[in-house]
């Protein structure tokens, strides 16, 4: 049997994924979570070989600070993001903290049983869009030389927009306004955009901005 726990924030959804996956193809739903921290609690109890994980969780912990500290505690467990965002840095970023998978919540049912039970096997699994999008990312990489791409080049097209106009002082809400985007996805992209860079203060980012002349105004 593959021992499986949920997470996702809506009640209605996370017992119509266990209905739905319970007894089918070898899968025992063993436990639901509504959030992150919950999620690790159960795992660490009930030792599921796949945790099926929500990302966007506004209460708790979110899916990645939860799977990057479920990797740390229990390597072997699989982690499937299951997801509606078709985002290619949120994808990316799921498999750099160590995510097993990534499907989307408008797939198939026959396709979320598979990508569980390759999961649980070992395996990788991504939406066939995601691998296509993810093969062009490294064929793009292997053209530019990726073996010596410096740190500023692993950001995303939009982390380096958003690192251009936090380093030329704007605040997280200009930006956001500028961009079309909300205040709190700002925030997400310049935790990466630091985390990434080995950077900690804004004056750290400013000088790196001024090192890469990333402060031509015109």
């Amino acid at each position: 049997m593959i021992k499986l726990l949920i997470c996702d924030d809506h009640a209605m959804v996370r017992s119509g994924l266990a209905m739905l996956l319970h007894g089918k193809h070898g899968i025992e739903v063993v436990g639901e979570a509504s959030e992150g921290d919950e999620a690790i609690v159960l795992a660490k109890q009930l030792l599921p070989d796949v945790v099926l994980m929500d990302l966007s969780m506004p209460h708790g912990k979110d899916g990645m600070a939860a799977t990057t500290e479920l990797k740390q505690l229990l390597p072997e467990t699989a982690v499937l993001i299951l997801t509606m965002h078709d985002d290619d840095e949120y994808l990316f970023r799921a498999i750099h903290i160590g995510a097993s998978g990534y499907i989307l919540k408008n797939a198939p049912h026959d396709e979320l049983l598979s990508a569980i039970q390759s999961v649980a096997q070992g395996n990788a699994y991504l939406y066939p869009t995601a691998t296509k999008r993810l093969m062009s990312e490294y064929l793009v990489k292997l053209r530019q030389g990726g073996a010596d791409q410096g740190p500023y080049d692993t950001l995303s097209e939009r982390e380096k927009e958003v690192l251009g106009w936090i380093a030329k002082g704007y605040s997280n809400k200009e930006i956001a306004e500028s961009l079309i985007i909300s205040v709190k996805t700002v925030e997400t992209h310049k935790s990466h955009v630091m985390d990434k860079l080995g950077l900690r203060t804004r004056p750290e980012l400013i000088k790196f901005a001024l090192k890469k002349g990333l402060l031509n105004y015109d």
